[in-house]
């Protein structure tokens, strides 16, 4: 049962999801929320070099008609106040600093490639929050070549440069004909909000955060074996980004965890897969009791 405001009507569109803010730690968290109030809601973690408007509408939006999500920005990203730290435990502490502000005792996660990292620190930090973990495009903390995102992401960026594109449809798509169409119709659904946007992310913002994803990549790995939450993986099977080898290998550390690996695709394997993942994690997260 959820419960809801009289005469509230749900918003189950991410474009149309409010802009909120909350302040924790004399920071101002932008963040937003849409689907029913009420029972555990779904905390989104996001990629590097995202904000806000970087969630794709065709997966959140089957998850918002069931369930209560929150998407945030962490300090010094997009409209929130306050810097990006250089670590990824740290942002796992700003993130539990944000949902503490809100007051969340229990939440389930979805994450994406830097956020999965995030989400990752923070079940080791605070396991008995996180009731279900969606972990996608990502890898444990050591991972092999995690390191190299960097050397990856400015080689994509100036790729897309000189061919005036949106460097995701580099980053994230395979450069054959099914991945082109695929980055193209993904860049195309962000754009569907167009009121109320957030701030786009600073060049040095995303430094940092590459430079947190190099630590991670270089740090001594969590004991992934003691995580008891029911966890679902998935990424696609040819990411240049965190490579695919790695959400095996997080298959093979969270003990029962389910693992999906989308052909013919990359980093954004889940967004190109959308009409067959959204069902997946919809069933997965399941309802908020």
């Amino acid at each position: 049962m959820h419960t809801q405001d009289r005469g509230e009507s749900v918003i189950t569109s991410y474009a149309q999801a409010p802009a909120r803010t909350v302040t924790a730690g004399g920071v101002d968290y932008a963040y937003r929320e849409l689907g029913p109030k009420g029972g555990i809601p779904v905390v989104f973690f996001v990629h590097l070099a995202a904000t806000l408007d970087n969630w794709d509408p065709r997966i959140v939006d089957p998850i918002a008609r069931h369930r209560h999500v929150i998407t945030f920005d962490q300090p010094g990203v997009g409209a929130s106040t306050g810097t990006v730290p250089d670590s990824v435990e740290a942002m796992a502490d700003d993130a539990l600093a944000f949902i503490d502000a809100l007051g969340h005792d229990r939440i389930d996660v979805f994450s994406f490639s830097l956020g999965g990292m995030v989400a990752q620190a923070l079940v080791v930090k605070r396991p008995e929050l996180v009731r279900k973990l969606v972990l996608t495009g990502t890898g444990p903390k050591g991972g092999k070549d995690i390191d190299k995102v960097a050397g990856v992401t400015y080689y994509d960026i100036l790729r897309a440069a000189l061919t005036r594109s949106d460097p995701k449809e580099f980053l994230f798509f395979n450069r054959n004909a099914a991945g082109k169409s695929a980055g193209k119709a993904f860049v195309k659904r962000l754009e569907e909000r167009t009121e109320d946007r957030d701030a786009p992310i600073k060049l040095r913002a995303m430094q940092t955060q590459l430079k947190a994803i190099k630590r991670w990549g270089r740090g001594a790995p969590d004991d992934l074996s003691a995580f008891t939450q029911p966890t679902l993986i998935a990424n696609g099977d040819n990411d240049r980004m965190v490579p695919s080898v790695l959400s095996e290998d997080l298959h093979r550390r969270i003990k029962e965890s389910e693992l999906i690996i989308y052909s013919d695709s990359g980093h954004g394997g889940i967004f190109q897969h959308h009409r067959e993942f959204a069902p997946v994690a919809v069933r997965f997260l399941g309802e908020d009791r």
